[in-house]
């Protein structure tokens, strides 16, 4: 019996995108509607919320990290998934 592949999924304020695993987040949020400055993780232009699923999310990286983010919140510029559903807003 052959196991069913459910893809990772990244959902903005109620509109989804579904990604491969370990892609990065920034060409599906932009998609969604989240607004992008510099691309490169210093102007914190693209700050999401995350609702729910952050364990979906590879861990912050060093520009993240320097942001000074709240527990909640990531830089969709960064960001990449690995499994699950991830629910945010921004």
């Amino acid at each position: 019996m052959k196991e069913s592949y459910t893809m990772p999924k990244i959902t903005i304020d109620g509109k989804s995108r579904e990604l491969a695993s370990g892609d990065a987040i920034q060409a599906s949020c932009e998609d969604l509607g989240v607004p992008f400055g510099c691309q490169a993780g210093s102007c914190g232009t693209c700050v999401i919320v995350i609702e729910s699923g952050m364990e979906g999310l590879a861990s912050r990286n060093e520009l993240e990290d320097d942001m000074g983010l709240k527990d909640n919140e990531r830089l969709a510029c960064q960001a990449r998934i690995k499994d699950g559903d991830v629910v945010a807003t921004w």
